[in-house]
């Protein structure tokens, strides 16, 4: 099959193109985004996931995978680089204290210098050697439990590099009007830091307040049922104060009654109960809830399960579907350098104000934790689509589109975005929807004063003059540094890099044999640990392509024509391969893409097959990602 440039992104939607199924049966969407935490501080360490296992690691021009950040003498002499570290290594109190440690800044300055042109090596030296430090299980067990219960999505991006504010008016509206874009200068922005004073910045920029048009005002139009739910305490976090049509609203008009008002977190759980949510609800939490750095995960983990439990007992579960986010990374890095832009996109590059990066791209940034709780995406799967703060307005206007709703669809998101960004869909089974409820650990009560009030962080703080633990300068293993737990997770979506996949069918496995040059297939396990079952997916022709070439993780080995596995040396003899996802439990099909469309599968006999064509096919290869040390 002949391959040009000009058709690389058609082949990749044909992965994106699935049935709907039930979508809309949907009634409700529940948005829920917390503050401030990398993918990589809170579920590298994860098994199944894009973490600290990953095997498309990016690698330097100066020979160093990006897990070496550069230490320089002024911060220690005993090395030259620091590995991800376990912020808890010391054991003891020491445990208790990493909650309300603040590792670094999460502003757009700080977090450029740490990216680094996009070498991603500079977290150490320009932000702070704990934005390198991750958590493990046992320091956020909930949060794990419910990743692991549903589904989580381990290349979900923050919209933009940079603070809260920017990020939150991404997740409301699509842009922070960089040049470019879909608004004019008098609209406010470019919005690139939590800027709240009428007026510029000095450079003209984060020009407030901001007056573009929001999704929540689309949904009024269109005569969806929403409604944003928030105390008083709120951590100034609903992005809708942030707009003067709402500022301006009248008491008793729909944005200041559904956007404005302090109708309370109960109310919420209320309405889950007597099944009477709207049909979109924005949840704000405390700010002492808010895991915001000093605040503590294990009060946010208390939050996220009232949420939780009122979605999952609520009468309409089987018809909601529950999203949870982080706004941003909160100076806390990820291995992954962010999937971006070309220079000079419309609306998401500008020249750097401050005068320090050149041409910058403002978003997407690094990857931040992300799940999807529902009926549909039941079961320890991970998602592994590139999407950001955009997917989950595109998933609303999916969602929306299918129940019949017009006019629902923003004009004012970055073009860029919409056009390459995942709208989730792929994340739900629609046709194969599955009630039961994991078991989560039952999270502790955040400690209150004698007032009621949260103050579970200012005794961290009083306990802790320092709850940062010494920086590990000269005494890793990268073994110890590197941790990961064995296991696995189904997979959904279109294939991304940065996992060991398993492909799986008729109760086989594709299989490299070792002692044979030809690709086979054998018994499949249930814990899908066989290294020899084991493959790697690369990038072939860009990373929106869709084809990809395969190599054996026990050999390296790479899969050709016909089946063939030739040397690890003779890389440019593999095939392209497209994958692609079928949707709604069908799996994946494996395709030849330099030769007639032929597609690998295996048969009823367990017989490794190569026929002709994918076309309407119901049912492909089931994709696990696992991780596993031997």
């Amino acid at each position: 099959m002949a391959i040009v440039a000009g058709v690389l992104l058609g082949l990749l939607l044909r992965s994106n193109v699935v049935s709907a199924g039930s979508l809309k049966d949907i009634e409700h969407v529940v948005i829920f985004m917390q503050e401030n935490r990398s993918w990589n501080n809170y579920f590298g360490t994860m098994a199944g996931v894009r973490g600290f296992n990953d095997p498309n690691v990016q690698v330097n021009p100066d020979g160093k995978p990006v897990w070496y950040q550069q230490v320089d003498p002024d911060m220690s002499n005993k090395t030259d680089y620091l590995l991800p570290w376990y912020l808890g290594y010391q054991g003891g109190d020491s445990l208790d204290a990493i909650q309300c440690l603040t590792a670094g800044s999460n502003g757009y300055q700080e977090n450029h210098a740490a990216l680094n042109n996009d070498l991603n090596n500079y977290w150490a030296r320009n932000n702070t050697p704990w934005s390198w430090g991750y958590l493990k299980r046992q320091d956020i067990p909930v949060h794990f439990a419910i990743a692991e219960g549903w589904t989580s999505g381990d290349m979900y991006q923050e919209g933009q590099i940079t603070a809260t504010n920017p990020n939150r008016v991404t997740l409301v509206s699509g842009s922070v009007n960089v040049p470019g874009g879909h608004q004019n200068s008098s609209q406010g922005g470019p919005y690139i830091d939590n800027n709240e004073t009428p007026g510029c910045e000095d450079g003209n920029i984060s020009c407030y307040p901001l007056s573009w048009k929001t999704i929540f005002e689309f949904y009024e139009d269109a005569g969806v049922s929403w409604q944003v739910y928030q105390d008083t305490d709120n951590f100034d976090d609903n992005p809708l104060a942030w707009f003067s049509q709402y500022q301006t609203a009248l008491p008793g008009t729909p944005l200041a009654e559904k956007g404005m008002s302090y109708v309370g977190l109960d109310a919420f759980y209320k309405a889950a109960a007597n099944g009477t949510l709207p049909e979109v609800s924005f949840i704000v939490g405390p700010a002492e809830l808010s895991e915001h750095p000093p605040y503590m995960p294990k009060d946010g983990a208390w939050l996220q399960q009232q949420v939780v439990n009122a979605v999952t007992k609520s009468p309409k579960y089987s018809s909601t579907v529950l999203i949870i986010s982080y706004d941003e990374s909160g100076g806390f890095g990820d291995h992954v350098t962010p999937f971006h832009s070309p220079k000079d996109t419309a609306g998401d590059w500008m020249e750097d104000p401050y005068d320090l990066f050149g041409d910058v791209y403002v978003g997407p940034g690094v990857r931040l934790p992300f799940y999807i709780i529902s009926p549909f995406t039941r079961g320890n799967r991970v998602f592994t689509e590139r999407a950001d703060h955009n997917s989950q307005i595109m998933f609303v206007e999916e969602w929306l589109a299918a129940r019949g709703y017009k006019g629902i669809q923003t004009d004012q998101m970055v073009t860029w975005r919409r056009e390459h960004m995942s709208n989730l869909v792929n994340a739900l089974d629609l046709d194969h929807p599955d009630l039961s409820i994991p078991d989560i650990p039952i999270a502790s009560e955040p400690h209150t004063d004698s007032s009621g009030n949260y103050d579970g962080t200012s005794l961290c703080e009083s306990t802790y003059s320092d709850p940062r633990p010494p920086v590990p300068y000269g005494s890793q293993e990268v073994s110890e540094a590197l941790f990961f737990e064995d296991g696995y997770k189904e997979v959904v979506g279109y294939l991304t890099e940065g996992r060991y996949l398993v492909f799986e069918m008729a109760g086989k496995a594709l299989t490299n044999p070792s002692t044979g040059n030809r690709v086979s297939a054998s018994p499949a396990t249930s814990d899908h640990k066989k290294k020899s079952q084991r493959w790697v997916i690369h990038y072939s022709n860009g990373e929106e392509s869709g084809l990809f070439k395969i190599s054996s993780a026990l050999d390296g080995r790479w899969l050709g024509r016909n089946g063939i596995l030739h040397p690890a040396n003779q890389s440019a003899q593999a095939s392209d391969i497209q994958i692609t996802f079928l949707g709604n439990g069908k799996g994946y099909a494996l395709e030849y893409a330099d030769s007639n469309d032929e597609s690998i599968s295996i048969g009823k006999s367990g017989a490794l097959t190569v026929t002709p064509g994918v076309a309407g096919k119901e049912s492909g290869f089931k994709i696990f990602s696992v991780t596993y040390h031997d």
